[in-house]
């Protein structure tokens, strides 16, 4: 088995109740651009940047309140950055038109010289999907028609695609993306997304699953060549003051399936971020290789 690597869960971007600092409400955009380039120099496979349009007031203690857009915030991290992999984690499928995510993030993964990942899920958020005016039941089956029709249309510049909810033919999709094969993660918290993830898609990226039920759950399938399992250690990283228990932890969850690890930390400031970063990177290879 190789190596487990490492990713970051951008902070800034997104401000959670039970893991944001203070520091994060008034970070300013070249700090956020200053993160993505030490994880870029250290070698992290990749940063992060999730999608809400508007959250009711009601759900700011559960979902937090701030979510960046991730075409604008991951366009302007590939410019200050050269390796480091753009990932959505998550862009809600319902919320657009397949062909709509293909061009946009078609334009990301052209301009980063494709280093995009799309990572997408069915989304869960009711009053969002009424406010936006698109379905709310029948949401699961409209995502694995998206899934099939992005499959087909991501890296294709006349793109066809004939399916249940979506159906296309005979336009010009230009620029498309630049990878042969965009690697697709399905988000979500339930065994229905493993199962879409493993289907239909290239990696899963849960939220909200404990260690023990992924690995029981990644124990149900027989997954693919190359498949990417991204799970968050269960608690923060404290690779400056607890190295040891520190790599206890990332074994820990890469023995329960983890193939990327997606690290967080608690921090004071942005240079105690960075200072992690760097921490982290001196007990174990963000690239899962050992040096040369």
């Amino acid at each position: 088995m190789n190596p487990v690597r490492l990713s970051v869960s951008t902070p800034v971007v997104i401000t959670m109740p039970q893991a944001s600092a203070e520091w994060e409400q008034h970070a300013t955009v070249e700090d956020l651009a200053t993160i993505a380039a030490a994880a870029d120099r250290l070698g992290y496979h990749h940063l992060t940047c999730s999608e809400h349009v508007a959250l009711p007031a009601a759900e700011q203690q559960r979902r937090g309140m701030r979510y960046w857009d991730p075409l604008a915030t991951l366009g302007y991290l590939a410019a200050h950055t050269a390796r480091i992999r753009l990932a959505t984690n998550v862009l809600v499928l319902a919320y657009h038109h397949p062909l709509e995510i293909a061009k946009r993030y078609g334009t990301l993964d052209r301009v980063s010289n494709g280093r995009l990942i799309l990572g997408v899920g069915v989304g869960s958020l009711k009053e969002e999907f009424d406010l936006l005016g698109v379905p709310f039941e029948d949401r699961g089956a409209r995502a694995d028609d998206a899934l099939r029709a992005l499959r087909a249309s991501l890296s294709v510049a006349e793109p066809a695609y004939h399916g249940e909810f979506y159906s296309f033919d005979g336009m010009v999709v230009d620029p498309c993306a630049v990878q042969d094969h965009v690697p697709i993660w399905v988000g979500g918290r339930t065994l229905r997304s493993l199962r879409r993830a493993v289907t239909l898609a290239d990696g899963w990226a849960p939220f909200n699953v404990t260690l023990p039920q992924a690995r029981e759950w990644l124990s149900r399938f027989d997954l693919p060549p190359g498949f990417e399992v991204v799970l968050p250690p269960p608690a923060p990283l404290d690779p400056i003051t607890a190295p040891d228990r520190t790599r206890e932890i990332l074994a820990d969850t890469a023995a329960h399936g983890a193939t990327i690890v997606s690290t967080w930390f608690h921090h004071h400031s942005v240079q105690h971020y960075l200072e992690n970063l760097d921490a982290l990177a001196e007990l174990h290879t963000p690239t899962g290789q050992a040096p040369a």
